[in-house]
């Protein structure tokens, strides 16, 4: 969990270093999103089962953020789209 979570700042980091010096960031971007949204669904999938029942109860807290994982990965660009985004923007290099 720890390392996806470090991966994805980086990731995000990279795409901040990107656009400071001015450049698009488009392919840093989409990489960054892609994959930490990816990974949240991942780790938060990883609390519930850690959890078990108490994972889907509401006073745990984890049942929430894996309801919003979820709609992370749809809005602001479907993982799809930013799939589509990495290939095309590796096309053109």
């Amino acid at each position: 969990m720890a390392v996806q979570r470090d991966a994805a700042r980086l990731l995000t980091q990279r795409g901040i270093d990107t656009l400071m010096r001015g450049e698009r960031g488009t392919l840093e971007a989409a990489m960054a999103k892609l994959y930490a949204t990816e990974a949240l669904g991942k780790v938060v999938d990883a609390a519930v089962q850690i959890h078990g029942g108490m994972g889907y109860m509401r006073e745990a807290g984890i049942e929430t953020t894996y309801r919003d994982a979820r709609i992370v990965r749809i809005y602001e660009g479907t993982s799809e789209i930013q799939r589509n985004i990495i290939a095309g923007q590796l096309l053109k290099d």
